[in-house]
């Protein structure tokens, strides 16, 4: 069970007084504390759901509480607005500003002045297609597509089909690239460069250096991206047990660009997640790609995946850390191979002179695992460019949890011995391992054994672990090549190893004492995996615990490359009463000059304001956890102090547009303006017609536990951010400000 003390948790936070820009994390409120409102510089805004620090007494709670109004507009506090900058459509270089903008990454090269680095990680399908003709001003061949996929099929209804193998002049497979290519060009990165007005907006400047890097970038210009570590071996090779595109170690494009990191030497990491929704993600056992008809074309009217099969883009070039120089108009990414190819959130970047690099990286996925790269090479000066040259050449590792508080790094190796979990270990009671059969010079047929199987018994691991002994036996290859199969294939060879288990980690933060800090964001279990339920669990032992965590972790000796760690759960999603912190599923964090906290929340969109007029089923069972979403309302933004009298306590200072998702917070060196990704807003019900709203009811209850029910009025949809009648919802860049001119956590560090 979770206990976390005021005293403890304010030591905890004392840690953080006086922390640079370049660190982040997330903490709690805790239950029961009361709110200062004169010690702050803004009144936290009224979220939908009762918390400590709403400056409501528990006794008025349910009569402010029992009417709701949900508003389609990015909320802040007084005092404070908003300017889009860019938005889906914007014109950057050659090409246009990208959908569902994620990580954002301001690097100053002058007062007032700079490049801000946008990832661009997926489309929404359905809302992506409804406005699309409205937005880029062109029409998508959907219907023919659809048609011709019919046609193609015999005249039944089809949703799918290999691309791939259709015939060039074939005229179904032209439109099929088309609708891939726009969908393919509005993922990726950008670069644009702005500067500050003397009003305090912010504005394009469009110099040279502005540019898109594509899902589709090198397919027609040229601009691939290069690639550095073990895995150009696999790209380089020719003779090879699966797939082949051709083009050795030059890659197309990046997709799935999520979350990320900065360096202090000015680059910018971005992080490609779910690349498994456009190519195939297992890999045969040298690490080559299965075909591209693997995965085909997919078009619904809900889907749009499968976008690199018409293509045919190498599986095993996407799922990977991606490096740009963002001052640099002639760089378009590099893909470091030894930082593991798996699903990626975020970077953790540590950097001390003397020391190796430390990058930490999460797999958000139910099951994934939590990663450490450390350079064979240690850093002289840390703003020296040539530090990315670090990153060609180190050793990946996957972290193991023990119950304990305890852990170990289990490097990604040939010699690493085989020992997966069990399923009896995991919510949900599978794990997904390596599909291999013993490799024979008789049997060299076998070496074609590729992807993975679902092992949902404990005798099955033991009969794993009798055939094979270490990673070496997975995988074919000379040595170098084995690595690089490793790294291509490290979630399901970090599950053969016994790598822990988790429950999708989505930041990995460096604190300025050298701590990981880790917000992993849900803890259920999916088809292929789940975490491990001796650790991810909630508040009374339960699993699953959906609302998500926050953990420290701590290196032994405080040394980037010790091969032993210590770890605690310092908060966790969920209301109030149940022992949470008043928020859901933690996302995204910083942390300021002063080590005041930032964070925003992640809530899955079909779950935001989804009614709950009552928390038992009809046989008088609790619903579960995981249906109760709604109460929280949309995705937010949390501020939390860690010093003075307000130390420890959450305030709530955001609230998103309907439907979206709130990412990537960045602030200026300043802190005058805190750059916001707005993503995906109306991701569910696409443009809001004719300002249509539906009333919901919600059980709530106070921050005493107090029930009732609260009538919500739901925006069906979105308009932002024109917020004009009718208007399509469009993902756009903000930044947010103080009206007077000052620093947006003004006085917060002296509370």
């Amino acid at each position: 069970m979770i206990n976390i003390k005021r005293r403890e948790f304010l030591l905890f936070l004392s840690g953080f007084a006086g922390t640079v820009a370049l660190s982040s994390l997330q903490s709690c409120n805790l239950p029961g504390l009361q709110s200062s409102p004169k010690s702050l510089n803004f009144k936290p805004i009224k979220g939908p759901l009762p918390v400590p620090t709403d400056g409501i007494a528990p006794a008025q709670q349910i009569e402010a509480y029992r009417n709701y109004e949900i508003l389609d507009d990015l909320v802040l506090p007084e005092g404070f607005t908003y300017d889009a900058i860019a938005q889906w459509g914007d014109p950057v270089g050659d090409s246009r500003f990208g959908y569902n903008n994620d990580y954002l990454s301001f690097i100053e090269t002058a007062p007032n002045q700079g490049y801000l680095t946008i990832n661009f990680e997926y489309i929404s399908a359905a809302t992506w297609m409804q406005t699309y003709p409205l937005v880029i001003q062109k029409p998508l061949p959907l219907e023919a597509v659809k048609s011709g996929m019919s046609k193609a099929s015999q005249g039944e209804t089809a949703t799918r089909i290999n691309a791939f193998a259709l015939a060039d002049n074939n005229p179904l497979k032209a439109q099929i690239q088309k609708i891939c290519e726009e969908a393919l060009i509005d993922q990726g990165l950008g670069v644009i460069s702005l500067r500050r007005t003397p009003e305090g907006q912010w504005e394009r400047t469009y110099s040279p250096a502005d540019r898109r890097i594509s899902g589709i970038a090198g397919l027609k210009d040229g601009r691939y991206l290069k690639v550095t570590g073990p895995g150009v071996k696999i790209f380089q090779k020719e003779q090879v047990l699966g797939y082949r595109d051709g083009l050795g170690d030059r890659i197309i494009g990046t997709f799935g660009n999520c979350a990320g990191g900065t360096t202090p030497w000015g680059t910018v990491l971005s992080a490609e997640e779910n690349f498994q929704s456009q190519v195939t993600e297992p890999v045969y056992a040298d690490g080559t790609s299965f075909d591209p008809g693997e995965l085909p074309f997919d078009l619904a009217a809900d889907n749009l995946d499968g976008q690199g099969n018409v293509f045919g883009l190498a599986g095993n070039k996407y799922g990977w850390i991606v490096e740009i120089d963002p001052a640099d108009p002639n760089d378009y990414g590099t893909k470091h191979t030894w930082l593991g190819r798996y699903r990626h959130e975020a970077v953790g970047v540590r950097v001390e002179s003397g020391k190796p690099l430390a990058f930490y990286s999460g797999c958000d996925r139910q099951g994934g695992h939590l990663y450490k790269f450390v350079s064979q090479g240690v850093v002289s000066n840390p703003t020296d460019k040539t530090n990315s040259q670090l990153l060609a050449e180190g050793q990946l590792y996957g972290a193991k949890f023990n119950p304990d508080g305890t852990g170990a790094w289990i490097p990604l190796t040939p010699e690493t011995a085989i020992d997966p979990q069990l399923p009896s270990q995991l919510v949900g009671n599978v794990i997904s391992l390596p599909k291999r059969e013993p490799i024979t010079p008789a049997s060299q047929q076998n070496q074609r054994q590729g992807g993975y199987f679902i092992s949902d018994r404990d005798e099955q691991i033991q009969s794993f672990k009798q055939q094979f002994k270490t990673l070496n036996d997975l995988y074919v290859g000379n040595p170098e090549e084995k690595q690089g199969a490793i790294l291509i294939d490290a979630h399901y060879a970090a599950n053969a190893a016994g790598v822990t288990c988790t429950a999708r980690p989505e930041d990995t933060i460096i604190a300025p004492d050298g701590s990981l800090y880790i917000a992993f964001t849900a803890g259920g279990s999916a088809p292929e995996g789940g975490p491990d339920n001796r650790i991810f669990t909630g508040p009374n032992g339960e699993t699953p615990y959906p609302l998500g965590w926050i953990f420290r972790l701590k290196e032994d000796n405080n040394e980037p490359a010790s091969l032993s760690f210590t770890w605690e759960k310092l908060a966790l999603g969920g209301e109030p009463t149940q022992g949470g912190v008043g928020f859901s599923n933690p996302d995204n964090l910083l942390v300021d000059r002063g080590g005041n906290l930032w964070m925003v929340t992640d809530m899955s969109t079909g779950g935001l304001n989804s009614a709950l007029p009552t928390r038992v089923d009809d046989s008088g069972q609790a619903i579960a956890l995981s249906k109760q979403i709604g109460i929280f309302g949309n995705n937010s933004i949390w501020f939390i102090p860690t010093s003075g009298p307000d130390a420890g306590k959450a305030y709530l200072f955001g609230l998103g547009p309907m439907e979206c998702e709130t990412t990537g917070p960045f602030l200026t060196p300043d802190e005058q303006t805190l750059f916001l990704a707005v993503q995906h807003p109306g991701e569910t019900n696409g443009i809001r017609i004719n300002g249509a709203v539906e009333t919901r009811e919600f059980a709530m209850l106070t921050v005493e536990g107090e029930k009732f029910t609260q009538t919500r009025q739901v925006p069906l949809g979105s308009n932002w951010p024109t917020k004009q009648p009718n208007d399509p919802p469009i993902p756009a860049v903000v930044a947010i400000r103080r009206l007077d001119s000052q620093a947006i956590p003004l006085g917060m560090t002296s509370l």
